[in-house]
């Protein structure tokens, strides 16, 4: 099949909603063994540069491809995923498929079990992609890796390679690359909004509890989310709608929304474009009936002060490695390590404390929601980091604390939210805005988030393409 391009440079498929290409499976008029066929040049024409996935499985999702179009054929319906190029973070497990969730050393053959989740791909028929990279165990917000290197930002200019976000970072340039149309990854504080942001893309958070954690390499199994990665809401809508078997959510009207926009510490520090972008799209969302109101989040100092001194993800990732993996840990990734190491000063009352802390202040918190429908804040405020900067373990150290910190308020306080795209910085990198609801309002966050995407526009008309 030959690829249609589009006046912005793009296979027109690129240019599809999912929605759209599903229906264009079953209606014969694109084959998913064309669609992956198309996956995997993209894949071999940019992965040299972009160093999306620790392991391509493009072969055997082309060979799956080709059974899924015999079935469609036939009249088979496996699902709304069936035939669908999807990438998987390399923390999950996929029959067939190494896991090394970020390490230097690939985990024991029963990691490739795959838990609910995978199971439901798999069990739609859709196309696993590869694994993606990740940072190591997931520790980190900029996509930085030692062992396998660090994933490049699609929108990095010529010659000054920047950091795609992590810890999702081969996700969030899987679907700038054009190699998968969906990605799945893990967020602790931040991992799958940060990436979606610096690379153009959306991205879901879920809340704690609501998809299991089963099948997927911990880091805090106290705070770890599954999460969504895609090119547009409409597309996360389609996805979580595939996943939970339900259907999917229709948008509302910005029109009345109460939209509590975080004054407190979020704007701290920002880039000043940055700043600019996000209060130009709520300005657009006030211009289209949004009520805007100023909300100041209680105990936001508290919950962040526990993240700066290693949270619960330190000492937990240290009790997994040392009853686990104890010859993995003088191999870490220095950045990596150096947390880690935080967990030696922690002692159990400590541990306990912090839990005591987070519980309490997220039940508190919950008063900034009760004269708005939901809160927004940059979703990350400072650009995309060149990643020889991110060599200095100084600079890294800051530049990763910035980087998660409006993110991780959610993962601290129990809540929900998506980010979408609201433009690019001064250095070309894309920002995004961040929507945020309460424990298990996913599907009232998805329809607020379609209605602000129908506002802002969607993330190729908004930024265009990535110049790959």
């Amino acid at each position: 099949m030959t690829q249609q391009i589009n006046r912005k440079g793009r296979p027109k498929v690129l240019q599809a909603s999912l929605e759209q290409i599903a229906a264009k499976l079953r209606d014969g008029t694109l084959s998913a063994a064309a669609l992956m066929a198309g996956a995997e040049a993209r894949y071999e024409a940019t992965e040299d540069r972009l160093n999306a996935y620790r392991t391509w499985a493009g072969d055997r999702a082309g060979k799956q491809a080709g059974a899924v179009d015999t079935l469609l054929r036939t009249g088979a319906d496996l699902g709304p995923m069936m035939g669908l190029p999807i990438s998987v973070k390399d923390l999950y497990g996929v029959p067939d498929l190494p896991v090394f969730a970020g390490t230097d050393t690939e985990f024991p053959q029963e990691w490739r079990r795959p838990g609910p989740l995978v199971r439901r791909i798999l069990s739609q028929l859709g196309l696993v992609t590869g694994k993606t990279h990740t940072v190591e165990f997931a520790f980190g917000g900029l996509g930085t890796n030692p062992h396998w290197g660090a994933p490049v930002n699609p929108w990095s200019a010529p010659g000054a390679p920047r950091a795609a976000g992590g810890s999702s970072s081969g996700a969030g340039v899987s679907l700038a690359q054009g190699s998968a149309l969906a990605a799945l990854g893990t967020d602790t504080a931040g991992s799958v909004r940060i990436p979606a942001s610096f690379t153009g893309q959306t991205a879901l958070k879920t809340t704690y509890g609501r998809w299991s954690l089963d099948g997927i390499v911990p880091l805090s199994p106290s705070m770890d989310t599954p999460g969504l990665l895609g090119r547009s809401i409409e597309d996360l809508s389609f996805l979580f709608a595939a996943i939970e078997e339900r259907e999917r959510v229709a948008a509302r009207d910005v029109g009345g929304l109460r939209i509590g926009i975080i004054r407190n510490l979020v704007w701290e520090g920002i880039d000043p474009v940055i700043a600019e972008t996000t209060q130009a799209a709520l300005a657009k969302l006030e211009a289209a009936g949004a009520r805007l109101v100023e909300v100041e989040v209680p105990h936001l100092d508290r919950v962040l002060d526990i993240f700066r001194r290693g949270g619960l993800g330190a000492p937990e990732l240290r009790g997994f490695l040392d009853g686990q993996f104890p010859e993995r840990i003088a191999r870490l990734d220095p950045a990596v390590r150096g947390r880690v190491d935080q967990a030696d000063e922690i002692t159990a009352s400590d541990y306990l404390q912090r839990r005591a802390v987070l519980a309490e202040c997220g039940r508190s918190a919950m008063r900034a929601f009760e004269d708005v429908d939901f809160l927004v804040s940059p979703t990350v405020p400072v650009t995309a980091p060149l990643l020889a900067d991110l060599e200095d373990p100084e600079f890294y150290r800051q530049a990763n604390m910035m980087a998660l910190r409006n993110t991780a308020i959610v993962n601290l306080l129990g809540w929900c939210a998506l980010t979408l795209p609201t433009g690019v910085d001064g250095n070309g990198i894309p920002t995004g805005l961040q929507i945020i609801a309460p424990p298990h309002q996913e599907e009232r966050l998805l329809a607020a988030g379609l209605g602000v995407e129908a506002v802002l526009g969607a993330a190729l008309d908004l930024l265009g393409p990535p110049p790959l």
